[in-house]
């Protein structure tokens, strides 16, 4: 195995190591710090992340606006406050060794604000910012106001092209790295195009190759890529180290310090990594941020599944094959179905899923009454937490801050799932974890398969980097 040596990334040698961000309270002060104090980058999510009360307790997230533009701005205060909070932790730990770095979502409600607040909150203490859930173009411009080096997150060479040509050509210099993040690989939400085919995934080489080909055209030779996604033995990769053809890599672990003692996600989380197989962790697309993401399949996403797959296309008139009138709702507002449907809504109501519920698409959903009630509850409470949510149908950029559609009840509010798995406890934790949403990355059942973890040994993040030098 090649020797891991320091690489010049962010103005400074640190190890090629980077600690993937993952946003609400998930990679947070303690995880982060502990990573940088080892030689690498930690990263800070400032998603939602959590802040103290002069008792050092976590303050509860509640929001107490009566309209969703008020609760958005309480979610904007609560990210700066968390954001800060959690740096502050990040540079104590790390005892000035290594990089710390703020991770953010660009489509994360008013993504701007939280950035500006939490670097004007912690002046120095971050040297650099990661991006992408979109298309950050201005964050080359935040990167410029703040003197802080910037590390955007994309999935392939034509979104750094478009990227570098409308604003990053600005800031060359405080260029840190360039993030290519596995779009079939990493967890949580990935960028795969309307061209990609999620059931195939593509071997990352040549996609980084032509990244590195398009950064050597704009002067980027030395400009580290940040290989994210899939990453577990760097034996495995050991043809990318010290590759001219690649030139400087370094690499990203995002669901390897899940299970450190520093992470502080939830004890049934940890103990569920363990127990994943090969095929647990899959794509799917009912995120209401409109991406396809990267989560355990459990009972919250095969509940989603169902929710999708109890659903017919309807007319308010008859039109085509939709002509067999059916009564929606308390005051049975009529509608029309194929006929072939019926038989299947008289099917599913047998089984108690008797709410219909109307999608932006002109279909139907069927569900329970609980569900329903539910689903409609959380759209009502929504805080505006994405810059357009299509299970909300908010939209911080349209009038009246609706994206102008309907809400649609097939997907779930993301704020409450991640906050509800990032802050599960007691007796019924396990419960909690198997009905909300658990990211990971598709290498997540390496867990169970990986010596390292045997006898259900939890490392600190600092034997976890101790051994990924060893490279197995």
């Amino acid at each position: 195995m090649k020797a891991i040596n320091t690489l010049r990334m962010g103005g400074v040698d640190v190890l090629p190591l980077v600690e993937g961000g993952k946003g609400i309270s998930v990679s947070n002060g303690a995880s982060a710090g502990a990573w940088a104090a080892a030689g690498g980058a930690g990263t800070v999510s400032i998603v939602n992340a959590d802040s103290y009360d002069e008792n050092g307790q976590p303050v509860p997230q509640v929001y107490k606006g009566r309209t969703r533009r008020e609760r958005h701005e309480e979610l904007v205060q609560y990210a700066i406050d968390g954001g800060i909070a959690q740096t502050r932790i990040a540079h104590e730990v790390s005892g000035g060794h290594g990089r710390i770095h703020a991770n953010i979502l660009w489509e994360m409600g008013s993504a701007e604000r939280v950035i500006t607040g939490v670097l004007e909150g912690t002046k120095g203490l971050i040297h650099g910012l990661t991006c992408g859930a979109g298309m950050p173009y201005k964050l080359a411009d935040i990167a410029i106001q703040f003197g802080v080096h910037y590390y955007p997150i994309v999935s392939s060479a034509r979104a750094f092209n478009a990227l570098w040509k409308r604003s990053y050509h600005k800031a060359a210099d405080l260029l840190g790295g360039v993030v290519y993040e596995d779009p079939w690989r990493a967890g949580g939400h990935n960028g795969l195009s309307n061209t990609e085919d999620p059931l195939k995934p593509e071997d990352p080489y040549p996609r980084v190759l032509a990244l590195r080909q398009t950064m050597r055209g704009f002067g980027l030779h030395d400009t580290p890529i940040i290989m994210a996604g899939g990453v577990w033995w760097l034996e495995e990769w050991e043809d990318w180290i010290d590759n001219p053809e690649l030139g400087p890599i370094v690499f990203q672990f995002g669901t390897r310090p899940l299970l450190t003692r520093e992470s502080p996600i939830p004890q049934a989380w940890k103990e569920r990594l363990m127990t994943l197989k090969k095929g647990d962790v899959h794509l799917n697309r009912f995120s209401p941020t409109g991406f396809y993401s990267s989560a355990v399949n459990n009972s919250f996403l095969q509940d989603l599944q169902a929710r999708s797959e109890r659903q017919v296309a309807f007319s308010t008139e008859p039109l085509g094959a939709l002509t067999v009138p059916y009564g929606v709702g308390a005051r049975k507002r009529q509608v029309f179905l194929a006929a072939d449907d019926l038989a299947h809504v008289q099917e599913w109501e047998n089984q108690g899923f008797v709410e219909a519920m109307r999608t932006p698409d002109s279909t139907l959903i069927f569900v329970t009454p609980d569900s329903a009630r539910e689903i409609l509850a959380d759209q009502a409470d929504c805080m505006g937490c994405l810059s357009e949510c299509r299970f909300s149908n908010w939209s911080q950029r349209g009038p009246n801050y609706s994206n102008g559609h309907k809400a649609d009840p097939r997907s779930f509010c993301i704020q409450k799932t991640l906050q509800a798995a990032a802050h599960a406890s007691g007796p019924d934790e396990t419960k909690v974890m198997d009905n909300t949403l658990m990211f990971g990355g598709t290498n997540a059942w390496r867990f169970a398969a990986d010596p390292f973890y045997s006898n259900s040994f939890v490392p600190t993040v600092g034997q976890l980097v101790e051994r990924i030098l060893t490279g197995r």
